[in-house]
């Protein structure tokens, strides 16, 4: 039992900043579900460690967990929630300087789930449309369009100049 807890550590201090960063990509910008994301692939991952050491699979497993974890997030009913409000806020003039870092993380928010995923394992993991689908139990040809989707809503979001935050419009 030290040995497992030894190497797990071992690993979790090797990628932990590569999973943290995935992971706030997969939830849209949101370091809190990221942080929540990361939790859950750290607990699956040490749960099965013995098995994944031996058989060397272990970043593959967690990018799978991690993944579905983010997809099964997006579809519960608490995130969907509208609230209503009186009147519309007033949508001030966006600083400038702002980083067009920022501007890709919130266009990447507003994707659908899944082809949130398939871009960033395509594009930010670079993962092949073979491996990729493979991780997400999908056909290559179901990668390649979403990824195209995607490709495509970024570009459009993109266009237009700065992203607004969610709701505004």
């Amino acid at each position: 039992m030290p040995d497992r807890d030894a190497e797990f550590g071992e690993y979790l201090d090797s990628r932990a900043v590569v999973m943290r960063r995935t992971a706030f990509l997969l939830s849209g910008g949101d370091w809190h579900r990221a942080e929540d994301l990361v939790q859950t692939t750290l607990a699956k991952i040490y749960v099965a460690w013995p098995r994944l050491n031996r058989d060397g699979s272990v970043d593959a497993y967690a990018r799978k967990v991690m993944v579905r974890a983010a997809i099964d997030d997006s579809r519960r009913a608490f995130r969907r929630r509208e609230s209503v409000v009186e009147s519309l806020p007033e949508i001030g003039v966006a600083p400038s300087g702002v980083d067009d870092a920022v501007d890709v993380r919130r266009a990447l928010a507003r994707l659908p789930a899944g082809q949130r995923a398939v871009v960033v394992l395509r594009y930010w993991e670079d993962l092949s449309v073979a491996e990729t689908a493979q991780m997400l139990g999908k056909s290559e040809g179901t990668i390649k369009s979403q990824a195209s989707k995607g490709l495509a809503a970024l570009r459009e979001l993109l266009a237009n100049g700065r992203v607004l935050f969610e709701g505004q419009r």
